[in-house]
């Protein structure tokens, strides 16, 4: 925390560009991708996406093949270069940015089961935020978490912000910062930091008894053992992904009581910070990444900053978009369609801005820092900076 952003990011591009494993006279590894698998944006089943079409595919090359530079000038080297079934394109950085854009589609969606809701997007808290899903995982799993990590290095040397929205406890958990059982169960799941706070928080038992009650009547509670009429909470929850487990040895035919509420409300405060760091799935996503950049460069960034110099801002910076324009021969900034221009935009919605920078480049976010500012020989910078403005083809006034 004690080093600024810049100079970190300085730092990591230079380990980046001096642990690259392809050379230049090395072929870049090629995928071809079936477009006609996603028929009218439905995807028939997981396998037909392109995050699958692309794992399968990459799973025979070898990782030092997609440690490539930090990409530079108007088309770039990648990590691996993109054919689609029947199409043709010309370069190769619009058709991997828009690869890049599909598969966190994928991701954030009901299609792949990789990533969950957090719990508390249910009450419009954290709305839209994913989580690793915490559940045990196969080993098919495991290897797409594994193709996830690499995706998430792939990102970074690209320089292309992925538009996905996670929450901060999985990057704490990446750059392996400790969660905090408090704020972190209140930002994931925060029905159940309410629920547990209530047990926390009882006095005396005549609370602890209407609080059960309270319970029964949503359905979460049985009725005691010792007294029939009277209900009572036992040794139990639900996971994140809706599965009733015991919270301990025999916890089904254990009533919650005046005596152990707190031992109640702790475990199932564990149980969720277990979900949340999700080690399986954690140990396969950071495999993954490791095998594209040095782990050790994590060390040094905050949560914030991985999220920053792997997703970008989750919203389009129109000041700093001016500022890394360049306007070719024969149009300047104060041009009166140049302003028309800036006005437009001005006027757009975030999402607009966003469906702008996806037409124009073929991606969702713009990085958080741009090279190019510099002004020194390596500056030449993937788009979407500089954004150029050109003059129109044909006569004027066409």
């Amino acid at each position: 925390g004690l080093i600024f952003y810049d100079t970190k990011i300085t730092v990591m591009n230079r380990v980046l560009n001096a642990t690259v494993q392809r050379t230049a006279d090395h072929a870049a590894p090629e995928i071809t991708l079936d477009p006609l698998e996603i028929v009218g944006g439905e995807i028939r089943s997981s396998e037909n996406s392109y995050f699958c079409q692309a794992a399968r595919q990459l799973a025979c090359v070898p990782s030092s093949q997609l440690c490539v530079k930090l990409a530079s000038g108007g088309d770039p080297t990648y990590a691996f270069n993109i054919r689609f079934t029947g199409e043709e394109v010309h370069g190769t950085s619009g058709s991997f940015r828009h690869f890049l854009w599909q598969v966190c589609k994928e991701l954030q969606s009901s299609l792949l089961s990789l990533l969950l809701l957090c719990p508390s997007s249910a009450v419009n808290k954290n709305k839209g935020k994913y989580i690793l899903t915490p559940s045990p995982i196969t080993y098919a799993e495991e290897q797409l978490l594994h193709f996830f990590g690499q995706l998430l290095g792939i990102a970074i040397r690209a320089d292309v912000p992925l538009p996905l929205d996670l929450l901060p406890s999985f990057w704490k958990t990446l750059v392996g910062e400790p969660l905090d059982p408090d704020a972190d169960l209140q930002e994931a799941d925060i029905l159940t930091y309410n629920y547990v706070k209530k047990f926390e928080n009882i006095n005396d038992e005549t609370e602890l008894e209407a609080l059960c009650a309270e319970i029964a009547s949503q359905h979460l509670a049985t009725e005691s053992p010792d007294c029939p009429n009277k209900p009572c909470c036992k040794f139990t929850y639900l996971t994140m992904t809706g599965e009733e487990v015991e919270l301990c040895p025999r916890g089904r035919h254990i009533p919650v009581a005046w005596e152990n509420k707190d031992v109640y409300a702790t475990a199932i405060r564990s149980l969720r910070m277990r979900e949340l760091q999700t080690p399986e799935c954690m140990t396969a996503v950071r495999a993954g990444l490791g095998s594209i950049i040095p782990l050790q460069l994590l060390t040094t960034l905050t949560p914030l900053e991985m999220e920053l110099r792997t997703c970008g801002l989750p919203y389009i910076n129109l000041e700093f978009l001016k500022a890394h324009t360049m306007y070719q021969v024969g149009l300047m900034e104060t041009d009166q369609h140049i302003e028309f221009f800036w006005s437009a935009l001005e006027m757009f919605t975030q999402e607009e801005l966003c469906k702008f920078i996806k037409f124009a480049c073929n991606q969702e976010r713009i990085p958080f820092t741009c090279p190019c500012k510099d002004g020194g020989p390596d500056t030449a910078h993937v788009p979407p900076y500089p954004m150029k403005i050109a003059p129109p083809d044909g006569a004027a006034g066409m």
